[in-house]
């Protein structure tokens, strides 16, 4: 277990309160071009609960990324509180940095309610503890893990499919993948669902390659979340084993979308997730 590194990832994801509606969030020190797509998503999410009432969790959030985030520098998050209604509540945040938006995010919170109930069943995959981690996976590949790679993570990912390294042939546009936080997680239904945003934003853009050969390994395709939208329908805890089973229905334009359930172990819907992104190869930008 990463426990230091599951704690990190909580305190990256909490964020210091500026103004009224105003948020300020880090990222953690490390040697990035930019920052990973779902460190904004979930502080978003975190901003956006800070001003609703603690009894009204999250249901949905849609987003879009706008530009690429600086990890050198903060980021303000900007609360509009759009609706406050009897059953929902509505707000819209905006990720600033150098003064522009580089990323917004509708959410919608809801006060739990009773009604008609039914899910797809889950997948049927072999147990996350029957797979190896990923470390075991690149070592009997051969590959040689770099610092970056090899750090401690907050979580543990566990493929059911998984492609070699420098695989060019075509698969099929699905893929099964367990994850958890790796480690404890506070007990509060908040944090699983800021963690899970977080986790969301792993593998899935991955998906919309595998028809065309391509994976995230590889130095000639160019791979970035353009929008991201989550539903969340039964509680769940992210320090426990999810099923997050994808595919991608398309692929044009330069663009790749791609949809995964999120199930618990013992087989509950806990949360859909949908996401368009960029597949842009080196022979479609030469």
């Amino acid at each position: 277990m990463s426990q230091d590194a599951v704690d990190d990832l909580v305190k990256l994801l909490d964020l210091e309160p500026i103004e009224v509606n105003i948020f300020r969030g880090m990222s953690p020190d490390e040697d990035r071009q930019r920052i990973f797509g779902g460190q904004v998503a979930g502080q978003a999410l975190v901003a956006a609960a800070r001003t609703v009432p603690p009894d009204r969790p999250v249901h949905s959030l849609h987003a879009y990324f706008l530009r690429a985030g600086d990890p050198k520098v903060p980021v303000l998050y900007e609360v509009d509180r759009l609706r406050d209604g009897g059953s929902f509540t509505t707000r819209r945040v905006v990720a600033i940095q150098h003064g522009r938006a580089i990323f917004n995010m509708a959410a919608s919170f809801q006060q739990p309610e009773t009604g008609l109930d039914h899910a797809f069943p889950m997948p049927d995959v072999p147990p996350p503890d029957d797979l190896p981690t990923m470390r075991e996976r690149m070592e009997a590949a051969g590959i040689e893990l770099s610092p970056w790679m090899d750090r401690p993570r907050p979580i543990d990912i566990r493929h059911v499919d998984w492609a070699p390294r420098d695989r060019h042939d075509p698969l099929p546009p699905r893929q099964h993948v367990w994850l958890r936080a790796d480690g404890a997680l506070p007990d509060s239904p908040l944090i699983h669902t800021i963690v899970l945003t977080y986790a969301s934003d792993m593998t899935l853009l991955d998906t919309s390659t595998l028809p065309h050969g391509g994976s995230w390994f590889d130095p000639t395709m160019f791979m970035a979340s353009l929008d991201h939208a989550m539903w969340f329908h039964r509680p769940f805890r992210a320090d426990d084993w999810l099923l997050y089973a994808q595919d991608s229905p398309n692929a044009t334009g330069g663009r790749g979308l791609s949809r995964g359930l999120v199930f618990t172990r013992d087989g509950t819907l806990a949360a859909t997730v949908m996401q368009e992104g960029l597949i842009r190869t080196a022979r479609a930008n030469a």
